[in-house]
């Protein structure tokens, strides 16, 4: 299929309904288009009779279709026949980081924390044998669903016909590359790229983003240089892979969606120990205080007499008494974290009443998929212990929210290091509303041993999840059986837990 012979309105496969070109060059043009089947936009790229790569682009395009990293532009189909060759991938929308940096650089962990998530998604794909080679600006995207994209793995190597004989460390320099243009605004090349200037020049060689923008911190200047600026090295290993450059980037803050807010909720109703509050433990049950029956007041002769007067004075002051009492004593339960059992209050009250919760980190984390491969991307799995709200533990992603129909669920499990009592987990997933969550706790880390001891359904944001009754274990999981959408697919997303403990079992 020629591109002159292209339209808009042209059908692909009987499905993708071509809209809007969007950029043609040496005989490949890339098209919006429509998937008439799900109703979602897609992009396809189309390739004129004479483009002399179609073979290896379509080959590439189906081997980065089996990439599941949802950072990672997934490829939905690709075709060569005599007719029409064509190439059908995720429609991303977002800002490139030719976009972030028209106004000038970003702020120094920002950058870090994209670059970050491009090396590790990179780092999967090497992991297959796929590979960039041609890492810009303009494929690294903050996408409106809040969510890092690198487009173009694969197949933008084969649509420009690149080949490297040391793929993982020109990959590495690419990342290097998209680090000094995020901490200065200058890219670190001969000429400009994507609207960047080119990087200044100190004695034959590239400054370092130190020398070209105050503030940069000394470790991310030591990154930039061991992966791309290789003559201001003095004596630093290069950084040789994707892999390492994640790794080397490892601690820092990964970037966050837009902050929502919470609306306040009253302190008694659903006290959260993450939230600033006093209150240790939920309110207690108490008795209404009723006041004594009134006695009938006796008639003598038609006005009261002193009697009726004093009965009367009496009941006022005992309802004075009643109501104070139960003033009292419902001040002292909202205000004592070690009020006594009384008759009446559940197990679970008395429980989180006999003493303070305290919060309790776990010893490990992992992502746990029993029923599939045994876990569930355990890699990241402790960046939602770690204390910061800026990174997360995310699922791989899924065709549906009841996670592609393939298993019953996926979650975080945390080893609390020995038996404890769960007062409740506090959990801050994505702010995509859909998910449901439950809290299984036991002593054994097999599905089959934890017990189901909390659920909420359409969780989003922070979620608490208390037991109703006494639970304990040294193994707490957080299950999800229906993951929210993200970006076009579906995960699973928790940014922090915080575990709550009376004390140990």
């Amino acid at each position: 299929m020629s591109t002159s012979a292209v339209e808009p309105g042209t059908r692909l496969a009987e499905r993708f309904r071509l809209e809007d070109r969007v950029s043609e060059s040496d005989g490949a043009t890339l098209w919006k288009a429509i998937d008439e089947i799900l109703a979602r936009p897609v992009a396809v790229h189309t390739f004129s009779p004479d483009f002399p790569r179609v073979h290896e682009v379509v080959t590439a395009a189906r081997a980065a279709s089996r990439l599941t990293d949802p950072r990672l532009t997934q490829v939905f189909d690709a075709a060569e026949d005599d007719k029409h060759a064509y190439v059908v991938s995720e429609w991303v929308t977002g800002e490139s980081l030719t976009d972030l940096l028209a106004s000038g650089p970003l702020e120094p962990e920002r950058a870090a924390g994209l670059v970050a998530e491009a090396a590790e998604a990179l780092a999967h794909a090497h992991e297959a044998q796929l590979y960039h080679l041609c890492l810009r600006p303009a494929h690294l995207v903050w996408t409106t669903g809040n969510t890092v994209k690198v487009l173009g793995v694969a197949v933008d190597a084969a649509m420009y016909g690149l080949t490297t004989d040391q793929p993982a460390l020109d990959d590495a320099e690419g990342l290097g590359r998209l680090l000094y243009a995020g901490l200065t605004g200058h890219w670190p090349g001969d000429e400009e790229e994507g609207g960047l200037p080119a990087a200044p020049m100190s004695d034959g060689h590239f400054c370092t983003p130190r020398q070209v923008t105050a503030g940069v911190p000394g470790y991310l200047d030591a990154v930039t240089v061991r992966a791309c600026l290789p003559e201001s090295r003095r004596g630093q290993g290069a950084l040789t892979s994707p892999s390492e450059v994640a790794e080397s980037l490892a601690d820092v803050a990964r970037p966050m969606p837009i902050p929502i807010s919470y609306p306040s909720t009253p302190a008694v109703a659903s006290a959260s120990h993450t939230e600033g509050l006093d209150i240790a433990h939920r309110p207690q049950r108490t008795t209404p205080v009723t006041p004594p029956p009134v006695p009938r007041r006796v008639s003598n002769g038609g006005g009261p007499s002193v009697v009726n007067r004093v009965l009367m004075t009496l009941v006022v002051l005992l309802v004075i008494a009643a109501v104070g009492v139960g003033a009292w004593t419902i001040g002292r339960s909202l205000g004592s974290p070690t009020t006594p059992q009384t008759a009446g209050t559940s197990p679970s009250t008395s429980a989180s009443a006999s003493a303070a919760a305290q919060t309790v980190k776990p010893s490990k984390a992992k992502g746990f998929d029993p029923l599939g491969d045994g876990e569930e991307k355990s890699e990241i799995a402790p960046l939602a212990i770690d204390g910061k709200p800026s990174t997360l533990w995310k699922t791989e992603a899924y065709t549906s929210a009841d996670l592609g129909r393939l298993k019953d669920g996926v979650g975080l499990l945390l080893d609390m290091g020995k038996t404890m009592q769960i007062s409740d987990v506090v959990a801050t997933l994505s702010d995509a509303p859909g998910a449901t969550v439950e809290l299984k706790v036991g002593d054994s880390p097999d599905l089959g041993a934890l017990k189901t001891v909390a659920t909420e359904k359409n969780a989003a944001g922070k979620t608490t999840l208390a037991p109703e009754e006494a639970a304990s274990g040294q193994y707490v999981l957080i299950w999800f059986t229906r993951v929210p959408a993200d970006a076009g697919k579906f995960h699973g997303t928790i940014y922090e837990v915080v575990v709550h403990s009376p004390g140990s079992a």
